[in-house]
């Protein structure tokens, strides 16, 4: 009595020694060979009758299941290491390497069919919202930090350079670079703070020839703060910022 499958629900000649298989509660790794080749034929007697079109390669695995069949009847080879060699365990690597890929495909389309269920909503907020910014005072924000006030005078100071017109340089066709350097100037600047003691940061920048001259000088300051060898004060808001000698006081 032929088995009533359809075609349609394998997908090769693998796939259905797995459904056959997984019918009869058979343990893969002890196919019994016979009663799963008799089922198997029987299902390719039902195949003449739906399609020979696809019939090849279902053939080829009747032949493969016929000739584990006739080796199974026969004494067992013994291989190289003096093992004995099981027909079937070509067979079996192959039914768990499919199994292995069939499941991964069953996972993977659950996944797809997940990520379909999945909607966004795009983004309503409006655009007043989205281009808002926050008002900052940084007046009173960096009301007493110092460093910003020496900033404010450095900033003051280089406005003035730029506005100036030197007389002499104007007219010259090229100027030379001035070769100033950091460590010249923290030596000038400590050299002037042991010689005058206290003294305004401004009058200090103001003393400088050039814009070059004047950023150096307002680092070589910055460093001398940071070791320790000066420090300023500013007694009252938009005072003069004063600069003193902490080694030489």
């Amino acid at each position: 009595m032929g088995i009533p499958v359809k075609l349609q629900v394998f997908e090769g000649p693998l796939d259905l020694l797995l459904h056959l298989i997984d019918k009869n509660k058979i343990d893969i790794y002890d196919i019994p060979i016979v009663e799963i080749t008799n089922q198997y034929m029987e299902y390719i007697r039902e195949m003449e009758k739906e399609d020979l079109n696809i019939m090849s390669e279902f053939l080829v695995m009747a032949a493969t299941l016929l000739d584990i069949k006739c080796r199974m009847l026969l004494p067992k080879e013994v291989n190289e290491e003096g093992e004995e060699e099981d027909p079937r365990q070509e067979l079996v690597a192959q039914l768990l390497e499919y199994k292995m890929y069939k499941y991964m495909s069953y996972e993977l389309k659950d996944r797809q069919v997940e990520g379909e269920q999945v909607m966004y909503k795009k983004p309503t907020i409006p655009e007043e919202v989205l281009g808002y910014v926050e008002p900052v005072d940084l007046d009173e924000l960096l009301a007493n930090v110092t460093l910003v006030k020496l900033n404010k005078v450095f900033r003051e100071v280089m406005r003035r350079q730029v506005d100036k017109i030197d007389p002499v340089r104007s007219k010259f066709g090229k100027i030379e670079k001035e070769e100033i350097t950091l460590p010249d100037k923290l030596l000038y600047v400590t050299e002037y703070a042991k010689n005058h003691r206290r003294f305004g940061f401004r009058m200090l920048l103001e003393k400088q020839r050039s814009k070059t001259q004047i950023v150096v000088t307002f680092l070589a300051v910055l460093q001398l703060m940071k070791e320790g060898t000066i420090m300023i004060e500013q007694e009252q808001p938009f005072d003069e910022i004063m600069i003193m000698s902490k080694v030489f006081a």
